[in-house]
């Protein structure tokens, strides 16, 4: 099967006119991410994810082809200098001193730019999870309490712990009641 990074090419081509009409009809390419991840049951990220790399697989002549006259491109990548990641966080905390919540601390800092916002909110994710000790040390520096960012963070841990627990728990459960009347059934 002749695939391109994944995708055959019936998929790829499948999934570039859905985006180009989705596009054309004004939908964004978060809603139409999430929608031909439900309708061919694949994640919302890794729809995107794929479609990045697509845009990026120039040299493939099928990718070409595909794009061809559809005018899709992907911007590109400008990630947070070390600068600007600690303006980020003493924003972010400072906000968080006065008593407002991280989402209002980044709409300040963003000016209200609903894209820097988004980068901003996913930078801040990313600095939490791949790099808490960062944040806490920004956080004293700021006179903040950074355990707070912690806690917060191993509180939705353990919640999403016992969501997992709990529906293992269902489906045995669930399992077991089955056999008990398939038992109660020979009887």
């Amino acid at each position: 099967m002749n695939k391109i990074n994944g995708y055959t090419e019936e998929e790829a081509t499948g999934l570039i006119e859905y985006i180009y009409t989705g596009k054309n009809a004004g939908k964004t390419l978060s809603y139409l991410f999430e929608t031909y991840g439900r309708e061919h049951s694949r994640a919302k990220g890794s729809v995107r994810n794929y479609y990045y790399a697509f845009l990026k697989k120039q040299d493939d002549q099928r990718v070409r082809r595909i794009l061809e006259g559809k005018g899709l491109a992907a911007g590109a990548i400008r990630p947070f200098t070390e600068e600007e990641t600690d303006e980020l966080l003493g924003k972010i905390l400072e906000g968080r001193k006065k008593g407002y919540s991280v989402r209002r601390s980044i709409l300040e800092a963003s000016g209200g730019d609903e894209k820097l916002m988004l980068r901003m909110q996913n930078k801040y994710r990313n600095l939490l999870k791949k790099q808490p000790e960062r944040v806490e040390e920004a956080a004293k520096k700021a006179g903040v309490s950074g355990q707070m960012f912690l806690q917060k963070r191993l509180e939705r841990e353990i919640d999403a712990l016992y969501a997992r627990i709990a529906e293992d728990l269902k489906r045995e459960n669930a399992l077991l009641r089955a056999e008990l009347d398939r038992l109660k059934q020979k009887t």
